[in-house]
């Protein structure tokens, strides 16, 4: 899967996530963040065919298990 982003929403995000990284608070700091999220959440809904299946809720936890290997402990700004 690719995903497009300008320069703009890169920069944007990047910020964030470097934000993120330094206070673990996950909170828009601008309304260029939430575009930015928005326009890559919009990316995410036409090309996934998941989301629209029956066994969604089976599909995600199979996806957070494999994404999540080998990770110890909570991440930042998990619950």
């Amino acid at each position: 899967m690719t995903v497009e982003l300008s320069q703009d929403e890169a920069l944007v995000l990047f910020e964030f996530f470097a934000r993120f990284s330094e206070t673990n608070e996950f909170r828009l700091k601008n309304n260029a963040e939430f575009v930015a999220f928005s326009k890559l959440a919009g990316q995410l809904e036409a090309e996934l065919v998941a989301p629209f299946q029956a066994n969604y809720d089976v599909l995600l936890e199979q996806a957070y298990v494999r994404l999540a290997a080998g990770f110890d402990g909570k991440a930042p700004g998990v619950e």
